[in-house]
């Protein structure tokens, strides 16, 4: 069995996060790991504000040497890191371990804004974690601050931005369009630094979408862990998490999760037991 290893914060509501990447390895069939670089929790009684609460690198350096000290890890994804020296940290030990299956999904802003979340990770990930990337997954406000170009509007400001991040050393970009780029279909490009692809599915106008971003970069790096071809792991992911939005859930009055067994029916697997 495959193994794979998720970097990234941990979602109190289990959503998002090494929580969403989690379920996502399971349902490819991988067997994940998980290295906690910051909680984050949402409070009720203040509008449903969230709040990230960084752990310490040497904290998240412990975790990592516990996830390696077994055999082979064939994929890693990054998500949240908290600071600018955790980004150091796993950097590091992913050079000492020599992995090259490494999915970057560079949590910086919030969703639906262009408020920067961790302003110190901006140039942290661009120094260290982004240049070991074999696939990154910016979302399009992400995607405006990696690149330095601000608000991305149009396919075209989208292939500007992914040729600007793939200069950054990330070998493949997938800019996420989202609800934000006001098209009928919902659109990501990919870029090798060669030519573009167009992935298009259908816009799933909800708001039960809460962790998709993370879904979509976990399922890319089960797929390359599974010896997909790049452009084999984006198509699958895009489907997995479309299905997962399509059918998302009420979890809270602040917003609705997606389903991470969608696309596998995981809600049908104990009938015939029970």
């Amino acid at each position: 069995m495959k193994k794979v290893l998720t970097i990234a914060g941990s979602d109190s509501t289990g959503g998002a996060g090494i929580q969403a990447d989690l379920k996502t390895f399971e349902e490819f069939g991988v067997f994940g790991f998980s290295s906690v670089t910051s909680v984050v929790t949402m409070d009720p009684t203040n509008g449903w504000t969230h709040e990230v609460t960084v752990l310490p690198e040497e904290l998240l350096r412990k975790q990592l040497v516990s996830v390696f000290a077994g055999e082979a890890i064939h994929a890693i994804k990054t998500g949240m890191m908290g600071n600018e020296r955790n980004i150091q940290v796993a950097s590091e030990v992913i050079k000492q371990q020599g992995v090259k299956n490494i999915v970057v999904d560079p949590v910086i802003a919030c969703k639906g804004t262009a408020q920067i979340l961790q302003p110190e990770s901006v140039e942290g990930l661009k120094r260290y974690l982004l240049p070991q990337a074999r696939v990154a997954t910016p979302n399009l406000v992400e995607a405006g601050i990696l690149s330095g170009l601000g608000d991305l509007k149009t396919i075209d400001d989208m292939k500007e931005a992914a040729k600007v991040i793939h200069r950054l050393g990330v070998a493949n970009v997938v800019v996420k369009g989202g609800h934000r780029l006001h098209e009928t279909r919902a659109i990501d490009l990919f870029y090798n630094g060669y030519e573009f692809e167009v992935f298009e599915g259908p816009l799933y106008v909800t708001e039960y979408n809460h962790g998709a971003g993370c879904t979509f970069a976990a399922a890319i790096t089960a797929a390359l862990a599974k010896e997909y071809t790049v452009l084999e792991a984006v198509r699958v992911a895009k489907l997995f998490v479309a299905a997962a939005i399509q059918q998302g859930v009420r979890i809270n009055p602040y917003v609705g999760h997606v389903w991470h067994g969608a696309y596998n029916s995981a809600q049908e697997r104990m009938k015939e037991v029970l």
